[in-house]
C-alpha cells in the first residue's frame, strides 16, 4: 500500500484488514496518534486525511491508499511547533497528554470545517455566509475528542485563540454582554 504521510510518500506491505491506527502506530512508527478505546469514541486517534479529521481506528488503511494523512508529527513544520501546539501550553490544554494528539488534529481539521461554512448540531443560522464560532460551537465540533483529565476550558481557550477568525470569535462573557 502507498500513503503520503506527514508529506513523505510511503510504501508499506500489511494485511487489508490492517486499521489506519495500527498502520501509523506498529507499521510506520507514529506513535503520537494514540489507540484509546478501539470503537471510535474516544478521539485520541484522531488523523487527518485530505485535511479532514477521521477516527483512524475505525478506518481501514487500504482505504486511504495515495491520500495525504497528516498525524500529530506533521503538524509542526521546520522544527517549530504548529501554533495550536504552542496554545496547549500556554493555556495548559493538557495534563496528562494522552488525549492531546487526537485533540489537536481534531481542532485543525475543525478549522477547516470552519472555514468552509459547514455548520454544527448547535450553529444558530444556518442561512448565514459565516459561522459565528463560540466557545459553545467550539466544545460542540470537538465534543468527539474526551479528555479524562477535564482539561477542556484551555482546550477550548487554546483554539479558540489560535485557529478560530477573531472578529468572528465570541467567548460566552462577550456573548452576554
Amino acid at each position: 500500500m502507498q500513503f503520503n504521510v506527514n508529506g513523505t510518500a510511503v510504501e508499506v506491505e500489511a494485511d487489508i484488514r490492517t486499521s489506519l491506527l495500527d498502520l501509523m502506530r506498529n507499521y510506520l512508527g507514529f506513535t503520537g496518534t494514540k489507540k484509546g478505546c478501539d470503537q471510535g469514541a474516544c478521539g485520541a486517534c484522531t488523523v487527518l486525511v485530505d485535511g479532514e479529521r477521521i477516527n483512524s481506528c475505525l478506518a481501514l488503511a487500504v482505504q486511504y491508499q495515495g491520500r495525504n494523512i497528516t498525524t500529530v508529527e506533521g503538524l509542526a513544520a521546520n522544527g517549530n511547533l504548529h501554533p495550536l501546539q504552542k496554545a496547549f501550553i500556554e493555556h495548559d490544554g493538557f495534563q496528562c497528554g494522552y488525549c492531546t494528539p487526537g485533540q489537536l488534529c481534531s481542532a485543525v481539521g475543525m478549522a477547516g470545517e470552519i472555514e468552509r461554512n459547514i455548520p454544527s448540531v448547535v450553529t444558530a443560522d444556518l442561512s448565514s455566509d459565516s459561522v459565528i464560532i463560540d466557545d459553545t460551537e467550539i466544545r460542540e465540533r470537538m465534543s468527539g475528542n474526551l479528555c479524562r483529565c477535564g482539561a477542556y476550558n484551555g482546550i477550548v481557550e487554546a483554539i479558540s485563540e489560535t485557529l478560530v477568525q477573531p472578529t468572528a470569535v465570541q467567548t460566552d462573557e462577550r456573548a452576554r454582554a
